[in-house]
């Protein structure tokens, strides 16, 4: 099988890249006007969505905000309730080692 052969002359050549350009300016002055209506309708698409997918985006902010405030308030409220409750260990600890003492004591004062 032989080789490809390309037999265009210089002159061919240039005449199909006119064409070829010819071909793309004729493309670029047929498509619509900024005025033209089915633009002006992709455009308020395009808008309609955008402002949706804010809305979205929003809501999702105001959702995550509201879950990170609630954890923080139920690890506030957490908090406090480990410490109330080593607070009356503490003061529970203290009231059995005063009892203890008071014994401790007692013991003492009867030799």
């Amino acid at each position: 099988m032989s080789a490809f052969k390309n037999d265009d002359d210089f002159n061919e050549r240039m005449s199909t890249a006119a064409k070829a350009r010819q071909a793309l300016l004729e493309k670029f002055r047929a498509r619509p006007k900024p005025d033209d209506p089915a633009v002006v309708e992709r455009q308020a698409a395009r808008l309609a969505t955008r402002i949706a997918r804010d809305a979205r985006a929003a809501e999702r902010k105001a959702a995550r905000e509201a879950e990170a405030a609630r954890l923080q308030a139920e690890a506030a409220r957490q908090a406090a309730e480990e410490a109330e409750q080593a607070a009356r260990e503490a003061a529970l600890e203290a009231e059995r080692k005063a009892a203890r003492d008071a014994r401790y004591a007692a013991r003492k004062a009867r030799r």
